[in-house]
């Protein structure tokens, strides 16, 4: 055969298999392009997903302060009619 069909048969041999191997990798990039966008879906729906627990955390942490509040004054006031009873309490032991 000659050198030059050799060449040619050579180089369509090599763009054939180019080809080939191009077509793989292309199929390939496809794939990995889609696990990509389910995991950045997956992770918006994570962050969402966070965001909400935050809301919820800050909105138990305010209802706690708002009963700590409540239990402070409601102790306080215990205090006071325990004093104010213990006064009478005493007024009326003394002879």
């Amino acid at each position: 055969m000659n050198r030059s069909v050799l060449r040619v048969i050579r180089g369509c041999l090599l763009a054939a298999s180019t080809a080939g191997l191009a077509g793989c990798y292309s199929g390939d990039i496809d794939n990995l392009q889609t696990q990509i966008d389910g995991l950045k879906a997956e992770m918006a729906s994570v962050k969402s997903t966070a965001d909400e627990a935050l809301s919820a955390a800050q909105a138990a942490e305010a209802k706690a302060a708002s009963a700590d509040a409540n239990a402070r004054r409601a102790a306080a006031a215990a205090e006071e009619i325990n004093a104010k009873l213990d006064r009478l309490f005493r007024k009326a032991v003394k002879p």
